[in-house]
């Protein structure tokens, strides 16, 4: 336990109105509209690492809201009305991100979002046999008639190789997660929210008169808490239905004649890949060691890397096109029984919002409002 100086205790460590655990999307979309509904409370997020330690900054830079396949996969387990509400909360909080900031914050690339197909390929006939009902689903949501296309024809435009069909969804796109998360922080700093970094929270302790959190700094009190630590969760309250799931990813130098533009699925959303300008970002990969890669440990393994470059080598990178990797890295994301986010009053002054099933940048800014609806109905009673 650190020293702490009465300047230190009074000025960053005094009792808050709310104390956010995480300083992710979820963490700092929830800072934001709380802030502004509430300009005059004291506000902290506390986050362990010195950047956000799970997904938020560690993954891909989809901004995506569903895949035909992962769609109609996703029906079959949790049912249409279920499946639907969800691609409509993805889809409305990539709205709001617009709405929040231009595409020049988030570095937003409309080139559209593609899901990849071999000739062999067990979900393509029911992707291709149900996409006009898909649509139908689909423009009840985006207005668009034509949400997904079969776009095969432009397998050889993008650069890629031994696949035989491609849908294209023109809505989707890629953008930025680093800047997206700076933008969010920044923006939660003019409005007066405190982020204190490198605390880690052990444990959080329900009481009548708010809640105590036992933590690196010590301990420290708000009248209400927000878990924001998705795949995490469970550190603090072990009966969350969410588990880890690490994503693997690496990035190249850039790529003579690199054709690649937009961001890709293939393998129900196992694999997945984009361009940056002309570097490649490839990830996914873990339905090859679910076991393995059902970890908290932000790390990378030989097996999964490997795994990744093979199928890079198979379908994207030019054939005989020397290439250099430059970034590898994971991120940890929060998985559970269903793809429905948790957002829940755990005691009169304790709440949670996690398990974003690896659609944080598109769930965080919908399911966060509904979290803070929570805490003002809490404070009502």
């Amino acid at each position: 336990m650190q020293h702490i100086s009465i300047w230190e205790q009074e000025a960053f460590l005094a009792p808050q109105d709310l104390i956010l655990v995480g300083s992710g999307f979820c963490g700092l979309w929830a800072a934001v509209q709380y802030a502004e509904q509430h300009p005059t409370k004291r506000i902290t997020i506390l986050e362990r690492g010195s950047l956000p330690y799970g997904a938020s900054t560690r993954n891909a830079g989809f901004s995506c809201f569903g895949s035909p396949s992962e769609i109609l996969h996703d029906i079959q387990t949790m049912g249409a009305d279920a499946v639907w509400n969800l691609v409509d909360m993805r889809f409305r909080g990539l709205a709001r991100i617009n709405r929040y900031f231009p595409d020049s914050i988030t570095r937003f690339d409309h080139a559209g979002g593609f899901e990849c197909f071999e000739a062999n390929s067990s979900v393509w006939p029911g992707c291709a046999a149900q996409l006009d009902e898909l649509n139908r689903g689909m423009k009840t949501i985006t207005g668009h008639a034509e949400t997904f296309r079969i776009a095969s024809q432009r397998l050889d435009e993008l650069g890629l190789r031994n696949y035989a069909y491609l849908i294209e969804n023109q809505l989707e796109g890629g953008l930025h997660s680093g800047f997206l998360l700076l933008a969010l922080w920044q923006k939660a700093q003019a409005l007066g929210v405190q982020v204190l970094t490198g605390v880690s929270v052990n444990a959080v302790y329900p009481r009548s008169y708010g809640v105590d959190l036992d933590t690196s700094l010590g301990s420290l009190h708000a009248r209400q808490v927000l878990l924001c630590t998705n795949a995490f969760t469970r550190d603090l309250l072990p009966q969350a239905d969410i588990e880890p799931a690490r994503g693997q990813v690496f990035v190249t130098a850039p790529i003579p004649n690199f054709k690649l533009a937009g961001t890709f699925h293939a393998e129900e959303g196992y694999y997945y890949f984009r361009n940056l300008g002309d570097r490649l970002l490839i990830g996914g990969a873990r339905h090859t060691a679910f076991a393995e890669e059902a970890t908290t440990e932000v790390s990378i393994t030989h097996q999964i890397q490997q795994t990744l470059e093979a199928y890079a080598q198979k379908h994207i990178l030019p054939e005989n096109q020397p290439y250099t990797i430059t970034h590898r890295w994971s991120g940890i994301m929060g998985m559970g029984s269903t793809k429905f986010p948790i957002v829940e009053r755990v005691s009169d002054q304790l709440f949670v919002c996690a398990r974003m099933s690896g659609m944080g940048v598109a769930l965080a800014p919908i399911v966060t409002e509904r979290a803070i609806n929570l805490l003002r109905d809490a404070e009502k009673n």
